[in-house]
């Protein structure tokens, strides 16, 4: 069986388009999103991401404000800026982009961010919610993956879904939302993880394969079966001689 790649930067294309036309409906109000992206220190990858997230508001038409603090920025200065930009009015989210430098306390900022500006989905109100199947904000990277099934054609409402990997960011929220009671979602999730045992036994049975371990060359083709769409999560650094 020849493998089919799903076209990712055509269903973000749409999706961008989709938010710039939602976007225009409330300028039309009078209403302007705003978004606050907090970048402590000068991490090359964490400047990257903030970079993008800044060029993607502007295109979609959402006023951002990027906010640039010293690595040397101690805990408490990053709470008081949490704290201005919790009350401001021009400001409807918040993101603190990881990692943080070892003196601040990365928990503690975030249960400092409003939930209803917590548009990472971190803070443990919006967590909760997350899982009472009520979400506020939904953790960026799971939503991305359910939308990528979706569009490309893979609901996974009643599928057997394997995720490999239980952190904070991508595994526990995904298998949180996928295992929600609605139409596009309604999964039977299994987790699997560092004290899994026979790993193989489980994705060789599962109609979706979601890796988020960030260990690359992990997962390989006969721990798959035919027809099983596989999305990969991690971001890895290999050799590549070419």
């Amino acid at each position: 069986m020849t493998a089919k790649i799903i076209d990712g930067k055509k269903i973000s294309d749409e999706i961008k388009l989709e938010i710039k036309g939602e976007v225009d409906r409330l300028r039309e109000k009078g209403i302007i999103p705003g978004l606050a992206a907090v970048l402590v220190g000068d991490n090359p990858a964490s400047a990257l991401y903030v970079k993008m997230k800044a060029a993607a508001c502007e295109k979609a038409g959402i006023f951002s404000e990027v906010i640039r603090k010293d690595k040397s920025s101690s805990n408490r200065e990053i709470l008081e800026l949490v704290s201005k930009l919790n009350q401001r009015d021009d400001i409807d989210g918040i993101l603190v982009q990881s990692p943080l430098p070892s003196q601040v306390d990365e928990p503690a900022i975030t249960m400092a961010i409003d939930p209803a500006k917590d548009v990472d989905g971190f803070h443990p109100i919006n967590q909760g919610l997350l899982l009472a199947g009520r979400p506020m904000f939904e953790p960026a990277t799971p939503l991305g993956i359910i939308e990528l099934l979706n569009r490309s054609g893979n609901n996974p409402s009643g599928k057997d879904v394997v995720v490999l990997g239980r952190g904070f960011l991508v595994g526990k929220p995904l298998a949180a939302m996928l295992s929600n009671k609605a139409p596009n979602l309604n999964a039977t999730v299994t987790v699997c993880h560092t004290g899994t045992r026979d790993i193989a036994s489980h994705t060789r049975r599962a109609d979706i394969i979601i890796a988020a371990i960030g260990k690359a060359r992990f997962l390989t083709g006969d721990m798959v079966k035919p027809g099983a769409v596989v999305i990969d999560v991690g971001t890895n650094e290999i050799d590549d001689p070419t």
